[in-house]
């Protein structure tokens, strides 16, 4: 039986260290590279980031976004770089953000958690705001699949608070509610649970909010956006050891150079080690 993707995350994190790495090809930074914006350009960047770090981080985390606006080429690259990075022994998260209702949320489910599909990845980044309930049919594959959801509760966009810190009829918070039914969903599990939440590492204190989900707590924000890792254990307080740190910018501008990308990645990686520590 395959391991949940909490326990697997667990190990990876614990002999890696916590480091998530984007693959995020959009044009400025395939340009960067001195690449082409086409599909030659998206293959070389997604092979180069995979040989390069796959295996010193935890986990990588490809922008289906980036890849899918090639239309079918692209997510035949996105398809390939999914499949090389687990073959090699890394952890892959999808971040697609996908979200509905009924069979539409099945159909996004089985495209993504399913291990039949060419897509399968470890776990998936998903929207609640048609309700929570409407994950239902994406939270019943992953656990059957042993794969994870990273449920977006309080996310680094500006725009995100007027719905995440709206306060329900209850007194509480709708990103405090998406928090407590993750927390529900990984009950009892050891060592970690699989069902996540995105919870931006540029918020700052957090400490209003319960981040003690028994499970993994995935951090955008760190480099480019302004966060360090020094910042984590004031924004994450007693939750920060669950933390996956999301660095794309600052590790992928120093592409195209092998070397480079794996130094970038190591130094965050050992400063995410000392703060959390």
């Amino acid at each position: 039986m395959t391991p949940s993707f909490g326990t697997r995350l667990r190990t990876a994190m614990d002999e890696r260290g916590p480091l998530c790495v984007g693959i995020d090809p959009h044009a400025a930074l395939l340009a960067s590279w001195g690449l082409n914006d086409d599909i030659a350009g998206l293959e070389k960047f997604s092979r180069t980031v995979v040989e390069a770090l796959a295996d010193q981080v935890a986990v990588f985390k490809p922008q289906a976004a980036f890849f899918e606006r090639f239309g079918s080429r692209g997510v035949a690259v996105l398809e390939q770089t999914v499949a090389d990075a687990r073959a090699a022994g890394t952890l892959v998260v999808m971040d697609a953000k996908r979200g509905d209702i009924g069979s539409t949320m099945a159909a996004y489910a089985e495209a993504f958690l399913n291990p039949a599909s060419p897509l399968f990845s470890d776990a998936l980044t998903v929207s609640p705001y048609l309700g929570y309930g409407s994950l239902k049919p994406a939270v019943d594959l992953a656990r059957e699949s042993g794969a994870g959801l990273f449920v977006l509760a309080l996310t680094s966009n500006p725009e995100g608070s007027e719905v995440q810190r709206a306060v329900r009829e209850d007194g509480r918070t709708i990103g405090a509610t998406m928090l407590a039914h993750l927390a529900a969903e990984n009950a009892g599990a050891e060592p970690m649970g699989s069902f996540g939440a995105v919870v931006g590492a540029t918020l700052g204190d957090l400490s209003s909010f319960d981040l003690d989900i028994n499970g993994p707590l995935l951090a955008p924000g760190i480099g480019a956006q302004g966060a360090t890792a020094a910042d984590l254990p004031a924004v994450f307080g007693p939750a920060v050891r669950n933390v996956v740190p999301n660095v794309s910018r600052g590790v992928l501008r120093h592409g195209p150079d092998v070397a480079a990308l794996r130094t970038s990645a190591r130094a965050f990686a050992d400063e995410i080690r000392a703060a959390v520590a």
